[in-house]
Order: structure tokens, then C-alpha cells, then sequence
């Protein structure tokens, strides 16, 4: 045997032993034997470096340093997942499935791990990235650390697919939890708060040998790729189990509504008997044909609900009610709290909502307030306890007047909050408007931060985002922090951002309740700002799910006269204000007013293709039949009760062929 050919196999010999530890947690070495072994590679490659491989067993002990972490897209995007807490919450998410889909329905129930999500790309077997969550469309690139946890394969076994994503949730279990802090205390250094935050801090470090020492798992959850040649998602867990993930073998196939809730019931009484942290359960419809039918809302997946375990509690002392302005100048009550442990995090203030939720629950400054974090994220106050209240206490009066500007707080028939109606003049909404513009799913300006821009606002350099564009290094250079190649860095970002399309540059701009959603449909459907600038009311609400509420927002934001001068300079600036020559070429209105389901396998398109297509020509693409459908494009394997749906409604079912003539 050759040089070669001992440092592949002892590589070979090393992953499995690996895998028997990690995967099976059934070694069949010992610790010391494993390390002589992996001793020997290393001193075997060091003398040969022209074997190097990249996925070597012995990378795993890190060392690479990472100082800036680099933002990259997914492949796929990572949705988040709608919340239930209760039996009537999965009930009504069966009703809705029901109405979309065909035939029988299997469920597959799996853990809630808490921890980090991470998202990790395979091609040819080997591990060639790995990305956090981010904003579910961008995220940053921790492939160096994520190298180093031995539950996270570096090369596959057995018929994996070309190139594929992987989904999961990096953990710490909650020995190496405690351990580590067994370490820390003994050290005087202050103990971790939980293991999910650690778990998440640890991905983040920027010496990836430091993560090396850290004993975090990755949880395998979800497969994501084409040609996959995978039908449910039970079956894909197995697979990437065979693969060589560690996949808990906690899920489970169910028949209905009834044994999710028994799944759930079991493992709400026996989380504490597992080896890491679980926040809930997740549900999801089992069939990945059934899912593509159901598809996704703007935000999360239709064909998959997470069960929350009831959220911890606890009693503090509220100290202060204050006030924060946002950036719509909606006025949000904050409670300042007596700071207390609650699941893992220490909590000093908690959200109050608005009037009418001080009101409802007679919050009072000095009561003693019941606690509780929302989905386990954002901390609540849920009641008072009465029994602890002060004799001298007196009721909660909400502010008159904007605790920036002083401006007379306005409240708008039908809405729960108040508004300080001083738009140009309120700091936290000036401020606020420009973080906006420049955030991750708006302009996505690269070296420029929301610090950052307060500043700008603070020493007078920029008092609206269109501002942002007359910029010079030699500007931005004196401010704290800032140096020359972080200020080229920040003009670039500027600069670069007059490429982002229209949809993006309608939803920056910050008008209130144009959402991602309906900044796309309004662009699609007015192709640009003067056109949409010149829309009435009535018009605007005939778009497709624009109603009353966000027509009279539009029509009142292109009213104001510094929008509509803010609007001119940046276009005089180049940013994009209307659809692009080269998408506007493959628009049409051929299926304008047409409302079209999809339903079946198809051959020459896929689904995502075949909806593209629909809204390229102006159509409507909906989840179920009603007597409002136009259309009902069949493909192979539709079901029988929505083809005897559409032929009771006599609505026109085409083949696949017949659609794509239409509008050819």
C-alpha cells in the first residue's frame, strides 16, 4: 500500500468509526484508539500535503479564522413556520389542508429542537457550505465552524443525490451544557444563560478551533433539491439517515389530527427525558407531492404548523411604563421590569402592545406582573397579581402627546395603536424610515448599519433616505468608527444599490402596510412609480387582495409633497423606479382578471414555473376551486374530487398542452 492509499484509508476507516460513535452511538474503538489513529493521519498528511483534502477527518479540529462572516443566498428559501398552541389551532389547519388537497392525508410528527437552523449544500458527497437561517433568503456563511461538529458529515455514504440542501438545527446537549459551565464557574467566568443562545453564539465565533472545543450536534430535519427521487418527507429522513446525518428516531408517520395531539401530549410530559432541549413539536403533511400542492403564504409553509409547548412563566415588579416611537410613528408601551430569569434569558422589559391592552389587563406602574415569552421569543405581560398591588395605585393614563417631538398623538378609527402624526419632524421615524430602506429585504445596502445611520441623522448628513445617494468617503470618514475602507465600503454599498428592481425599491420606501407581498403585486401590476403615484383609490383597490386600508395608505403617502420630492431625487439618482425593459418583454396581460388553480404532476414544467407563467400574464394563480375560478390546469395524478369540483362549476379543465398554447 502507498502513501496514497494509507491516508485514504485510515480517512475511511476514521468516518466510519465516526459515524458508529456519532450516529449509531455505537463505537467500536475506544477514545484512544480513535485519537492514535487520527494522530497518525495527521502526521501522515503533514508529510505529504499534496494529499491534502479539504474534508479530511482531521479538519475537523478547526483553526481557519473568519472575521467577516459572507452573506449568501439560499438556494432555497427557509421559511418560517406558523405557531399553534392549541387542539382547535391543528384543527383548522386540517380544514384548510383538506379544501387544497386530494385523497388521504399522513402527517409526519417530528421534535422541535431549539437551537440555531443551519442549512448545509452537498455536492458529489462533500460538504461544500454551510449558511445560517439569516432573513430565510440570505444568510451568513459558516461553513469553517460548522466543519468542526462531528455530527455533520463531511462526506456521504451510499446513493446520496448530485447536489442537494440539508436543513437541521445545531444543539448543545445539555451535558456539554452543563460541563461547560462546570468550566467556567471554576474559572470565575460567567455561567451560559441557555444552550440554544450558545449553541447560536458558538457559529458566530471567528476562530473555528474555539468551536472545535464546544460539543454542538447538528439535528437533521429537511432535504431540499431537485430530482431527489424522494416521496415523503418520512421517507427522506430515512435517507439521510442512510446517508450518514444524525437524524432523531423520534418522528413519526400519523393518520390524523387525534394521534399529533397523542404524539404532542407525550412529548410535552417527556421533553425532560430527552438528551438536548425541545420547545414543541412540528407537524407536517407527509406526502411532498401533497406539499407542493398546498405551497407556501408570503411567509411560511402551508403544509406545516409547529406546536409551542405552553411557555414558562414568572412574577416581577413592573417599574415604568415608556413609550417608543417606530418608524410609521405608531406608539408602542414598554414595560421596564425588574430583571428576571425567564427560560434561559434574563428579562427587564416586555412589549404592552397598545391603550386597549393596558386597559383590558389594568397594567399599572408598581403591580406585580405575571410573564411570559410569546412563542417563547418575545416576553409578555399575560396579568396582574392583583393580591400584590400597592393601596395607593392608580390607573395607567396613556400619553397625550409624542415622547420625541411633543407632537398631539393622533389615533386612526379601527386601529388599536396611537401615531405621532410629525413625519418629517420626529426623530425615531426619520431614523427609522432610512433603517428600513437599507435593511436586508429592502435595499440591502452592504457597510452601512442602523448605528450607523442614526448617526448620519444626528450630525445632520442625511435627513431621508434619498440623501443616502449624495454621500462622499470624505463625508462619512470623521464619524465614530469609521475608517477609509469602511467608508468606501459604505458609499459602494449606496451605489450599488440603484440595481435593486422596483418591487424591492416600493417595499423600501416604507409606506405603511405595503408589505413584501403587496410592494410585488403593485409592481407587477402598475410596472412603475408614476403610474402607481397616479392611482385613485378605486383603482388601486381593484388590484388583486388590495383593499380599502392600503389604497387610501398608498394614495396618502404619494399625496405628501416631500414623498413626491423625495421620490424625484431618486430618480435623478438612477435607482430603479418601474419594471425592467428585459422582465416587462416577458409580460403580458393575456390572463388579466383570470383566477387559475393548478393541480396534478407536470411533464415539460414544474409547478413553480407554471405559477411564474400565470402571473407573467397577469393571472391569478389560487390554492382552491370556487365559483370564482376561470381555469383548472390538470396535470397527471390530480385527484378525482377536484375535477368533479370544476365540472359541477363547468369551469374549463386544460391539459397541460392546452395551457401552455394559451398563452404561448
Amino acid at each position: 500500500m502507498n502513501i496514497e492509499q494509507k491516508i485514504n484509508s485510515l480517512r475511511e476507516e476514521l468516518r466510519q468509526h465516526n459515524y458508529n460513535y456519532y450516529i449509531l452511538d455505537n463505537p467500536t474503538i475506544d477514545d484512544y484508539e480513535f485519537d492514535i489513529k487520527l494522530k497518525e493521519l495527521q502526521a501522515l498528511e503533514d508529510a505529504n500535503p499534496e494529499f491534502f483534502d479539504v474534508n479530511s477527518p482531521t479538519q475537523r479540529v478547526g483553526g481557519a479564522i473568519t472575521k467577516n462572516f459572507k452573506t449568501t443566498v439560499h438556494d432555497f428559501r427557509m421559511y418560517s413556520l406558523d405557531n399553534s398552541y392549541s387542539k382547535e389551532d391543528l384543527l383548522d389547519w386540517e380544514t384548510r389542508i383538506k379544501k387544497q388537497v386530494d385523497g388521504e392525508v399522513e402527517y409526519t410528527c417530528e421534535l422541535k429542537y431549539d437551537g440555531a437552523s443551519m442549512n448545509l449544500t452537498y455536492e458529489n458527497g462533500k460538504l461544500i457550505r454551510a449558511v445560517t437561517r439569516g432573513d430565510g433568503v440570505q444568510g451568513d456563511e459558516v461553513t469553517a465552524n460548522v466543519k468542526t461538529i462531528n455530527t455533520v458529515p463531511l462526506k456521504l455514504k451510499g446513493d446520496y443525490p448530485k447536489r442537494f440542501d440539508i436543513r437541521g438545527e445545531i444543539i448543545l446537549p445539555i451535558e456539554g451544557f452543563v460541563k461547560m459551565n462546570k468550566e467556567r464557574i471554576a474559572n470565575d467566568e460567567e455561567p451560559y444563560r441557555n444552550p440554544r443562545n450558545t449553541a447560536s453564539g458558538s457559529l458566530k465565533l471567528q476562530d473555528s478551533s474555539e468551536v472545535a472545543k464546544r460539543p454542538l450536534q447538528c439535528l437533521l430535519y429537511s432535504i431540499k433539491g431537485n430530482d431527489l427521487n424522494i416521496s415523503t418527507q418520512y421517507e427522506g429522513l430515512q435517507k439521510a439517515r442512510e446517508w450518514g446525518f444524525k437524524v432523531p428516531k423520534e418522528a413519526k408517520v400519523v393518520k390524523s389530527i387525534d394521534e399529533v395531539l397523542s404524539y404532542i401530549e407525550y412529548w410535552d410530559k417527556h421533553r425532560h427525558d430527552l438528551p438536548y432541549e425541545i420547545d414543541g413539536v412540528v407537524v407536517k403533511v407527509n406526502s411532498l407531492y401533497q406539499q407542493d400542492e398546498l405551497g407556501f403564504t408570503a411567509k411560511a409553509p402551508r403544509w406545516a404548523m409547529a406546536y409551542k409547548f405552553k411557555a414558562e412563566q414568572v412574577s416581577t415588579k413592573l417599574n415604568e411604563i415608556t413609550y417608543q416611537v417606530g418608524r410609521t410613528g405608531a406608539i408602542t408601551p414598554v414595560a421596564n421590569l425588574e430583571p428576571v430569569q425567564l427560560a434561559g434569558t434574563i428579562v427587564k422589559r416586555a412589549s404592552l402592545h397598545n391603550a386597549d391592552q393596558i386597559e383590558k389587563l389594568d397594567i399599572r406602574e408598581d403591580d406585580t406582573v405575571f410573564v411570559e415569552k410569546g412563542g417563547e421569543i418575545i416576553p409578555k405581560i399575560i396579568s396582574v397579581d392583583l393580591t400584590e398591588r400597592p393601596a395607593d395605585s392608580k390607573p395607567t393614563q396613556y400619553i397625550s402627546n409624542c415622547p420625541e417631538c411633543d407632537a398631539e398623538l393622533v389615533r386612526i378609527e379601527g386601529e388599536a395603536k396611537h401615531y405621532c402624526p410629525n413625519y418629517n419632524g420626529c426623530p425615531p421615524q426619520v431614523v427609522g424610515r432610512i433603517q428600513h430602506y437599507i435593511s436586508r429585504k429592502a435595499m440591502d445596502i452592504e457597510g452601512l448599519g442602523g448605528e450607523t445611520v442614526a448617526l448620519l441623522v444626528k450630525v445632520g448628513l442625511v435627513s431621508d433616505y434619498s440623501d443616502l445617494y449624495e454621500l462622499q468617503v470624505e463625508d462619512v470618514i470623521p464619524l465614530e468608527r469609521m475608517a477609509q475602507k469602511s467608508a468606501e465600503n459604505l458609499i459602494n454599498g449606496v451605489e450599488a444599490s440603484k440595481q435593486i428592481p422596483f418591487e424591492r425599491v416600493l417595499f423600501a420606501l416604507g409606506i405603511r402596510y405595503v408589505g413584501e407581498t403587496v410592494a410585488k403585486k403593485l409592481a407587477k401590476h402598475y410596472k412603475s412609480i408614476d403610474a402607481l403615484m397616479a392611482a385613485p383609490i378605486q383603482d388601486l383597490i381593484s388590484v388583486d387582495e388590495i383593499g380599502e386600508r392600503i389604497a387610501k395608505s398608498v394614495v396618502e403617502f404619494f399625496n405628501s409633497e416631500e414623498n413626491r420630492r423625495i421620490i424625484k431625487r431618486l430618480k435623478e439618482f438612477g435607482v430603479q423606479l418601474e419594471i425592467s425593459a428585459e422582465l416587462l418583454a416577458n409580460q403580458t396581460e393575456k390572463l388579466k382578471g383570470k383566477s387559475i388553480v393548478i393541480s396534478g404532476v407536470f411533464e415539460s414544467i414544474s409547478r413553480n414555473e407554471l405559477k411564474k407563467l400565470i402571473e407573467d400574464n397577469s393571472g391569478k394563480v389560487s390554492s382552491s376551486i370556487s365559483s370564482k375560478t376561470n381555469y383548472l390546469v390538470a396535470g397527471g395524478k390530480m385527484g378525482p374530487s377536484k375535477r368533479a369540483k370544476a365540472e359541477s362549476l363547468e369551469i374549463p379543465i386544460l391539459s397541460e398542452k392546452e395551457f401552455l398554447n394559451l398563452v404561448k
